[in-house]
């Protein structure tokens, strides 16, 4: 398999016979020769070379992210074949997971123990990207019986559902963190939702900028109420979508990720949660 581009001058080559017997051996002149002759059929030749860079599609994961005082965040805690480009958003989540629970912990806002919960909400997230990566390189396998399942794949990739089942995957919009709730929001990413703050337009994103999280009331206050004991570390907001309607009121950490959610006019379970990602009340 091979690419031009997208900078002009760069050729990308693939191959699928396996790793270089040497992983770290330089890529030379001759090696990208005879690929190109070999894929395109042409009597390519390749006169100089400015820079090449190897790469293979490894899929390795480290059993945990922490030990002690080490973390690893991004390519030290995985690495997958870079085809779809997930580990970009893998990585930089990995970060927004972990640096909001660093600094809590870092100014003796909470224990150490919190930072336990980036192995546990972020190695199931990486080991299913791992596993779609080792897919679709599967898939781009060149044989008569890959091709079958090639063309097969890409039909459920024509329909709707299909379409929004891999597109979600790939960006890992479906990302849904295990924090013991039974309410089908809690421990997903909450996107930029529209709000109501003192009767003025806002936004969810905009409330978060400075590193608090946020509780989104739609209990008419009562939620507020209790979350006004953790007011130096949670900002609330009055409820409000873009059609001026009420929705579930949510508990949104730091990192976007919703922490509790409850629909009508219930506060069960919030004094739990503010306790368990933020620590005893500040006043």
């Amino acid at each position: 398999m091979m690419a031009y581009g997208p900078i002009p001058g760069r050729v990308f080559l693939a191959e699928f016979d396996g790793p270089p017997a040497d992983r770290s051996a330089p890529v030379t002149r001759e090696e990208i020769e005879s690929t190109l002759r070999r894929i395109s059929g042409a009597d390519v030749r390749v006169t100089a070379v400015r820079t090449a860079t190897r790469f293979t599609d490894n899929a390795r994961q480290a059993t945990d992210y922490r030990k002690g005082r080490i973390l690893l965040v991004g390519d030290a805690a995985h690495v997958h074949s870079p085809f779809g480009g997930q580990g970009l958003n893998l990585g930089l989540l990995d970060a927004v997971n972990l640096g909001w629970k660093l600094a809590a912990v870092v100014c003796d806002r909470m224990p150490d123990s919190l930072l336990d919960s980036y192995t546990e909400e972020r190695h199931p997230i990486a080991a299913k990207v791992l596993a779609n990566t080792r897919a679709q390189v599967a898939l781009m396998r060149p044989d008569v019986m890959t091709d079958a399942l090639r063309d097969i794949v890409a039909e459920l990739m024509s329909l709707d559902e299909g379409t929004r089942y891999f597109g979600e995957m790939i960006s890992g919009i479906k990302i849904r963190y295990d924090l013991g709730s039974d309410h089908p929001l809690v421990g997903r990413l909450a996107g930029n939702l529209a709000l109501g703050d003192d009767g003025a337009e806002t936004t969810l994103f905009d409330q978060m900028e400075d590193g608090r999280a946020v509780l989104i009331d739609a209990t008419g206050g009562a939620a507020s109420a209790i979350a006004a004991r953790w007011d130096v570390l949670v900002r609330c907001v009055p409820r409000r979508d873009a059609l001026g309607c009420s929705g579930p009121s949510l508990l949104i950490r730091p990192d976007a990720c919703i922490a509790w959610a409850a629909d009508d006019a219930d506060t069960t379970g919030l004094d739990a949660a503010l306790v368990r990602w933020f620590g005893p009340a500040t006043h």
